[in-house]
């Protein structure tokens, strides 16, 4: 089980890994080892998530999902399998608790009564400035 947050585990089945050629550190060994880790998670099909949850990572997420509703993470920082994979899960849990977080609503409040008073005669001084620029008197 990975552990999103306090409400929601998601459970190994549900997510899957591919290996690949790395281009990160590893000397010639990047050359022969598959150490990049991709984990690809199903948001659409997945039987943990709400509808509502699915709806906010989509929404929070949308440029790494695909039209299929696919999730990818892909990790290629360390030199090992093991350690890219574990990077990759952090990464992914992160990602959803981010993307699950409940903002705030903001409380609607009035202008206060000094601070409309106080523009108001902002605007008088202005204007007796304007008005006293223009009476030429020839």
């Amino acid at each position: 089980m990975i552990v999103i947050n306090s409400k929601l585990s998601i459970p190994d089945e549900e997510i899957r890994f591919t290996f690949s050629r790395s281009s990160g550190p590893g000397g010639q060994n990047v050359n022969k080892l598959n150490s990049r880790a991709i984990l690809w998670f199903d948001v659409e099909n997945s039987l943990t998530l709400s509808s509502y949850q699915k709806f906010k990572i989509r929404q929070h997420l949308a440029r790494r999902i695909s039209k299929d509703g696919v999730l990818q993470v892909a990790a290629e920082r360390h030199r090992t399998q093991k350690a890219n994979k574990e990077d990759a899960l952090q990464r992914f849990s992160e990602l959803l608790a981010a993307a699950l977080v409940e903002k705030p609503r903001r409380k609607k409040t009035r202008i206060g009564a000094g601070v409309k008073e106080r523009r108001l005669q902002a605007k008088k001084r202005r204007g007796k400035l304007k008005k006293s620029r223009g009476g030429k008197d020839w």
